[in-house]
């Protein structure tokens, strides 16, 4: 394989927003769990929320400031690497970029300060407010990258000059286009469950070690109860993206089914290994009518095979074959963990099932591979156009760079972030090797043995002091 200019560009704009996303990922559901502690501790006064709000808001700083960092370098991507994108789309993707900037960034930037040094300076109300505006403008932001995005993926509301350059004529149809209100609730629910098994994985963890046991068992009962109701919403999102995908995307649809010749009624295909030099499935197992009933919710629908596509126009098929399935076992992994863990919740076992716990802990990263692998299915299966059906890849690079340039830049970007997500990762982990409340800063959350705490999944009648030793 050449490693031309194009390849190596894409390649590194790959790498960048996967090890970018990692960190919208996880702050925007971790800016609305840090709302819901300080509503929790403004309402009723418990000192556990106030104690689980600093421990969690000192991660989502340096998460943050990660997220910012890394997006920083995609954003310059496009005027050094797909200059003729930035000259062809500017018209639409400029204003969307400049919303985000004026709604999402003006508000983390305008309340992130009070978040990280306005505890004692406001009342408490108003810090309860400011980590409302910081969530909201991450979901903004999130926003405003995904009417981008989905506008890529299917463009609207807009005309083409005899130059080839995109210009708006309907910036409703833009905003509000179809893929938008389903990809959307989809990318933010992706984002809670995402921190709601890390939550709940910091939580086993602490239970497991025996440190901080309270906190440990609020923080896992809270993460797999959120869990338990956000997956199978999530689940039912995802199959609405996948209907968007069957109507508006056949070619990506057929490659993500791995399916490469039309059928009627269709199967669906659970395991292969797909084979593009000779347009088939080795070792393939599945089940038949499924795939009409997921395509069409027919037992008699026609399905389109990747062989209906020209060569030139179809997305490669073996990333969005297994990124897809990846999603979805993590998906239902996921699922079951956060049904059983509710249900040891609910019965007072959580904390003797010991192996639960260990499965538990383990689970982090599945949020994070999810996520990825659904970015990996969208854009791969975008392919071989990077605004659908009117731009192509190939045609959107900067013309005038050669490999050794991209290779270059690739590997400083691949070095320094490397450097900064390893000082990251570092000092993450020694936040949550001290734990939830250093001995030191116990003194902060004074003391009301009159009134014993009320923790979920803490057994009743036992007081928060006696769970501690305070």
């Amino acid at each position: 394989m050449e490693l031309t200019p194009l390849l190596l560009s894409r390649i590194q704009f790959a790498f960048t927003i996967s090890f970018h996303i990692i960190f919208p990922a996880f702050t925007i559901g971790l800016a609305a769990w840090l709302t819901f502690l300080e509503a929790c501790h403004l309402f009723t006064g418990e000192r556990i929320y106030r104690r689980l709000s600093d421990f969690w808001l000192k991660i989502f700083a340096v998460a943050f400031g990660l997220g910012v960092v890394s997006g920083i370098v995609m954003a310059f991507q496009f005027g050094t690497n797909w200059s003729e994108l930035s000259r062809r789309t500017g018209p639409i993707q400029g204003p969307l970029l400049g919303y985000e900037s004026f709604t999402a960034f003006a508000l983390e930037a305008a309340f992130f300060g009070v978040l990280m040094f306005g505890r004692d300076r406001v009342p408490r109300w108003a810090y309860l407010g400011a980590c409302l505006m910081v969530s909201l403008g991450t979901s903004l932001s999130a926003f405003w990258i995904m009417v981008n995005n989905s506008w890529m993926q299917y463009p609207t509301g807009f005309s083409l000059t005899p130059e080839g350059v995109f210009v708006p004529t309907d910036w409703s149809a833009i905003i509000f286009n179809r893929a938008v209100w389903t990809r959307f609730p989809h990318m933010i629910i992706a984002a809670y469950v995402t921190s709601a098994f890390c939550v709940a994985a910091t939580g086993a963890w602490y239970m497991l070690r025996g440190t901080a046991v309270q906190e440990g068992r609020a923080m896992a009962v809270m993460g797999l109860r959120l869990a338990a109701i956000l997956v199978p919403v999530q689940l039912g999102f995802g199959h609405l993206v996948g209907d968007f995908v069957h109507d508006k995307q056949p070619a990506k649809f057929a490659a993500i089914e791995g399916r490469w010749n039309d059928q009627q009624p269709a199967s669906e295909i659970l395991v292969a290994w797909p084979d593009p030099e000779n347009e088939r499935n080795l070792f393939e197992i599945s089940v038949p009518y499924l795939g009409s009933v997921i395509g069409s919710m027919s037992l008699t629908s026609k399905e389109l095979g990747i062989k209906s596509f020209a060569p030139q126009d179809r997305p490669p098929v073996a990333i969005p074959f297994f990124a897809f399935r990846i999603m979805v076992g993590c998906g239902l992994v996921m699922l079951a963990l956060a049904w059983i863990g509710s249900w040891l919740s609910f019965s007072e076992r959580l904390l003797k099932a010991r192996l639960f716990l260990v499965a538990t802990f383990l689970s982090f990263p599945l949020g994070f591979i999810a996520t990825l692998t659904g970015w990996f299915t969208a854009e791969v299966g975008r392919q071989p156009w990077v605004v659908y059906g009117q731009l192509r890849t190939a045609e959107a690079a900067t013309p005038f760079l050669t490999s050794q340039e991209v290779a270059t830049t690739f590997a400083l970007v691949a070095a320094v972030y490397a450097l900064i997500f390893g000082f990251g990762v570092l000092y993450i982990y020694r936040l949550l090797r001290a734990g939830p409340i250093p001995a030191a800063a116990l003194s902060l959350y004074g003391t009301n043995p009159k009134r014993p705490l009320s923790i979920p999944g803490a057994s009743p009648g036992v007081s928060g002091a006696a769970k501690t030793g305070e």
